[in-house]
């Protein structure tokens, strides 16, 4: 390296190479030849901060050049806008000191700007936002049709100049243009020269009232007409009387209308006023009209051609009979010509999408009705408008018919036809609502999906096949009952192939099954009757089939594999067979036994009682106690064999009552003397505290009085039995309602709650405060005994303790045999 040079590079290195430079060539660095690398150390820091001084003095001097720029714009820009506002407020002025208004909409969603004095034009001034209120200052026609030319103007930029009259008889001019894609609507006064009104000419000279008019109609062999300002029929011809049929004498007050409402309205809304002109107007009754109207200083006056077309209708038959076709139709037809104006609608068309027909009938464009359409809100929501709206009106290059499906927002939807129209001059669509269409179709395929869903769910095969013998409706058991691929079965299927298909999946017998039930399917006989049956398949599958005849001619097929019941049900059979054999046997075992204890116990008791009398012997205080122990045992015994015997009977169904009027004191006796001599056994010498209350005036009783005694026995000797020694055991018996009642109250523990609802079974015998009750058969008899007197039996634990129990019986017994 060169003395006096050090490499420097980018950034800062523009900076800092001046001051290096500036010292490197100082004398203290001259006298030597060579820069060492201390000497260069030493001198950096030196530098770095020269460079940064001159770097910051740089960058204020760009920043003042760059403010000093920027102020003398900004007083450019403020000069210019002041002679801008001066401008526009000299022109402002201007228009204000004119005799005109100009309302200016720069966006149709806000509201206008009014420029002028609305004072100095309109005469009756309200407000300046009232310019707009047509009806507050002009004449009821006059407003409505400056709102009308307006709405036009808004909305597919037509712009007009006509005069009109205000209320005060004033004559305004009206303009709207549009001013650089804004509309704008001017409002001036008329020169006096202007407001000679719009007259019919006649002979050369102006007719300006109604009287004149009139007079000059009356020559006319068509229907005239004059009209004041109020609309209303004032002056007709002959003609205009004759056309309706109306004769002399019949002419006295109002004068009736020629046209409908709807005519009327198109016909008094719109006004020709830049001179005589004509409309085609349809009448339903007398065909095409072509009306002519004119303006009259005090109202208006017309005349209609009847029969007459225009040109287009007479050079095309074509276009003539679809007017009056669509004219009939309940669905909305729109024709629209070459030029996308419309040329025909009907009636359904203007209420569908509520248009008004006054606007209608001023021939609109396709896509100013579209506009309107997606400004009520009435189109379908499409995210980008312009784009729909251009691939719709490419309708009119169509050679053949093209459908669209519209959903509108309120739901309904549309099916858009578009065809050409005669000639290829332009479009007709017609406007199919096809909302309740779709409804129902959706609903349609809802049910025939829950009705595959609910035909899978079954257990069932299912197959319905047509007249043709084709498979109509099937389901998913059917493939997987008979191994048929589920690919193969459609509603095409004929059966001859599911013969084939189940020859191939089940070979032992499928086509032979398939070939009987092919038979009864396809018979075309009218006697055809339904069939069922089980088959028996080779397999060892057992299946119930149905064959149904449906009232359309097809047949139902249904199959149900019922192996597994079969079954359970052959084992369930097998073993209700053995059980009633078993039972069978129970019987007469019970009662062949109880006949062979019945002789060996009789033996018992008369030898007890032999005993007992002395006969064969004197005995000590002691063995007589022990023979009547003997004696009331047997009987006990005794009485457990009766009662199985009457079960066993009644099981049967053998049993019968011996009905016999009875007396009630002799059965409670008899009852009372079985308690005592069982009583025997443990307590001999203890008193039975037995209180029997008959009531007085008691009816005839008729009953099996062995089965009563045997009752109220049952009854008294558990009260007793589960009573202690002394205590108080009660029986009453009453009437009420024709019913017997038998009442026996104790006042023992009680049988707890948890027995009561089992205490009728029998062997339900169970140990009640430490006393067994016995076999458990006593309360079983008297449930069954009452039972077949067409009685009840009623338990209940009396507090604070005891049991009652009520045995409900008819005074009378029907004639019953064997036990129910």
């Amino acid at each position: 390296m060169k003395p006096g040079t050090f490499p420097i590079g980018g950034g800062v290195a523009g900076f800092l190479s001046a001051p290096i430079a500036l010292m490197l060539t100082s004398p203290t660095f001259a006298q030597a030849n060579t820069l060492t690398s201390n000497q260069l150390l030493s001198t950096t820091p030196y530098a770095i901060a020269v460079g940064a001084v001159l770097f910051g003095a740089a960058t204020t001097f760009v920043a003042l050049t760059q403010r000093h720029q920027s102020q003398r714009a900004a007083q450019r820009a403020q000069a210019q806008l002041i002679e801008l506002s001066a401008e526009l407020d000299e022109k402002e002025n201007i228009l204000n000191g004119m005799a005109e208004v100009t309302v200016i909409w720069r966006d149709p969603s806000e509201m206008p700007h009014v420029v002028g004095q609305v004072r100095q034009v309109v005469e009756n001034y309200i407000s300046d936002e009232a310019i707009l209120s047509f009806d507050d200052w002009l004449t009821p026609q006059s407003a409505i049709e400056v709102k009308f030319k307006l709405a036009d103007l808004l909305a597919q930029g037509t712009e007009f100049e006509f005069g009109v009259s205000g209320t005060t008889g004033m004559r305004y001019r009206i303009c709207g243009k549009l001013v650089a894609g804004s509309p704008v609507l001017r409002i001036a006064r008329r020169i006096a020269e202007e407001e000679v009104p719009y007259t019919l000419p006649s002979s050369g000279n102006s007719v300006q009232d109604i009287e004149s008019c009139a007079q000059i109609f009356e020559n006319l062999n068509h229907p005239a007409w004059v009209r004041d300002v109020r609309g209303k029929l004032v002056k007709v011809n002959e003609a205009y009387y004759r056309l309706l049929g109306i004769k002399e004498d019949d002419r006295e007050g109002d004068i009736p209308e020629l046209f409908d409402a709807i005519a009327l309205t198109r016909l008094r809304e719109i006004e020709l006023t830049n001179g005589p002109g004509s409309i085609i107007q349809k009448h339903q009754k007398f065909g095409t009209m072509d009306i002519t109207k004119f303006k009259l200083a005090d109202g208006t006056a017309g005349y209609a051609v009847q029969g007459l077309a225009s040109n287009e209708e007479k050079n095309d038959p074509r276009l003539s009979f679809l007017t009056a076709a669509i004219n009939e139709l309940r669905t909305p037809v729109a024709v629209f010509d070459g030029s996308a104006q419309l040329t025909h609608y009907n009636k359904s068309f203007a209420q569908f999408w509520e248009l008004d027909i006054v606007w209608l009938d001023t021939h609109p464009n396709e896509k100013a009705i579209l506009d309107r359409l997606r400004t009520q809100g009435q189109l379908p929501l499409e995210p980008d408008y312009k784009k729909w709206r251009s691939t719709h009106l490419s309708s009119y290059g169509l050679k053949k018919t093209r459908e669209d499906m519209w959903h509108l927002p309120s739901g309904q939807v549309l099916n858009v036809i578009a065809s050409p129209a005669p000639n290829a001059r332009g479009v007709i669509y017609v406007y199919h609502n096809v909302t309740e269409k779709l409804a129902l179709e959706s609903r349609y395929n809802a049910l025939i999906h829950v009705q595959d869903e609910t035909l899978n769910a079954l257990r069932e095969a299912v197959a319905v096949f047509g007249t043709d013998g084709r498979l109509k409706l099937h389901n998913t058991q059917l493939s997987g009952m008979w191994k048929l691929p589920l690919n193969e079965l459609s509603k095409q299927t004929h059966i001859a192939d599911i013969v084939d298909l189940c020859e191939a999946t089940l070979a032992q017998d499928g086509r032979d099954i398939w070939l009987d039930l092919k038979s009864h399917i396809v018979d075309i006989s009218a006697e055809r009757s339904n069939k069922s049956g089980r088959i028996r398949r080779l397999d060892g599958r057992l299946i119930d089939y149905a064959i149904v005849r449906l009232p359309d001619g097809q047949t139902l097929l249904t199959f149900v594999d019922i192996t597994e019941g079969a079954a359970y049900e052959k084992v369930l059979k097998e073993r209700n067979e053995a059980l009633e054999t078993a039972d069978k046997l129970k019987d007469a075992f019970v009662q062949n036994v109880s006949y062979e204890f019945r002789s060996p116990l009789t033996n018992i008791i008369g030898f007890a009682d032999l005993l007992s009398s002395g006969e064969a012997g004197e005995l000590n205080e002691k063995q007589l106690s022990y023979a009547s122990y003997i004696r009331a045992s047997s009987a006990t015994l005794g009485l457990l064999i009766d009662n199985i015997l009457d079960l066993t009977t009644i099981d049967a169904g053998i049993a019968e009552l011996n009905t016999e009027v009875l007396d009630i004191e002799k059965l409670i006796d008899q009852a009372k003397a079985g308690v005592v001599a069982t009583l025997q056994v443990a307590q001999s010498d203890v008193p039975i505290n037995l209180d029997i209350n008959i009531a007085p005036n008691l009816p005839t009783f008729v009953a099996d009085g062995a089965r009563i005694v045997q009752v109220l026995y049952n009854l008294l000797s558990n009260a007793v039995r589960f009573s202690e020694p002394g205590s108080k055991v009660s029986l009453d018996v009453t009437e009420r309602a024709g019913r017997m009642l038998f009442i026996v109250e104790d006042e023992g523990e009680g049988i707890p709650e948890e027995l009561i609802s089992s205490i009728f079974d029998r062997f339900e015998g169970q140990a009640v405060a430490g006393k067994q009750r016995g076999a458990g058969l006593g309360l079983s008899i008297v449930k069954t005994f009452a039972h077949m007197h067409g009685g009840t039996v009623d338990i209940e634990r009396r507090e604070p303790k005891g049991t009652r129990v009520v045995v409900n019986l008819p005074v009378e017994q029907l004639s019953r045999g064997v036990a129910e």
